[in-house]
């Protein structure tokens, strides 16, 4: 069972090459959400699925996981792709 006070922002690729941006505290469940395995999940990502993530970062709270997913939603897809590159590389 997920814990409520961890939240995860996270950054998915489609299908389609786009980019999604998301909060969950449950992230397993959640990408299953997105690609249709369970119910709910964005309806983008399901049209434009699978979607495999490919970066992620815990936040403290709600809150502050929403204040960042603003922040990564704001950026240009060059920035994002820098996040899922420094991610890559750090494995």
């Amino acid at each position: 069972m997920a814990q409520a006070n961890h939240w995860t922002v996270y950054l998915l690729r489609c299908v389609n090459d786009s980019l999604y941006c998301g909060i969950t505290n449950n992230l397993a469940q959640r990408i299953k959400q997105h690609n249709g395995e369970l119910k709910g999940g964005a309806k983008y990502t399901r049209a434009n699925g699978p979607c495999a993530l490919v970066y992620q970062e815990s936040a403290d709270d709600r809150s502050s996981a929403s204040k960042r997913e603003y922040e990564i939603k704001n950026m240009s897809r060059s920035e994002k792709m820098t996040l899922y590159d420094a991610n890559v590389a750090n494995e």
